[in-house]
């Protein structure tokens, strides 16, 4: 019988976020305490959201209502590294990058604990910036993702590609 294999990832539905984005720019456009704040949304580039606003709690408002929208769309948290608000004339911006991938070191980690804590018998390979993880028997390969689920990763994990 051949392996079972499945694949660990830290991927961005850029759907979802564009979709959570837009409900953000629509809320805070409607939303009484944002009125005059000159508040604002908006993707910078591919892989980044800067948000503005006519003072830091403004903005820091702004970003808490776009982590709630993240939220309702079944997005990690992990995928946004927020800046601190800082003034930028007259306004506070804050710029959010998104994390996508699964950088070599914490591939290295993951391995490690599959290895040291998972199922005799479970392989893992590092490809790029994904971890296939392979084993004869199911049912370890859902132990292993029990176990990754239940550390606490400074990055969003999805298992993808199961066969």
């Amino acid at each position: 019988m051949a392996d079972s294999s499945f694949d660990i990832v830290s991927k961005i539905d850029r759907q979802e976020v564009d979709n959570a984005l837009g409900q953000t720019a629509r809320e805070i456009a409607t939303r009484f305490d944002f009125k005059g704040t000159g508040a604002t949304i908006e993707w910078q580039g591919e892989a980044a959201i800067e948000i503005s606003a006519s003072a830091d709690d403004r903005a820091s408002a702004v970003l808490d209502v776009f982590k709630d929208k993240l939220i309702k769309r079944n997005q990690s948290l992990k995928i946004l590294d927020a800046s601190d608000p800082r003034a930028s004339g007259r306004e506070s911006k804050i710029s959010i990058a998104l994390k996508e991938g699964i950088s070599s070191e914490d591939a290295k980690k993951i391995t490690k604990l599959i290895r040291d804590e998972g199922p005799k018998g479970v392989k893992a390979q590092i490809q790029g910036d994904e971890l296939r993880v392979s084993s004869k028997k199911r049912d370890d390969l859902q132990a292993v993702i029990a176990l990754v689920n239940a550390q606490d990763l400074d990055f969003a994990v999805q298992f993808t590609n199961r066969r």
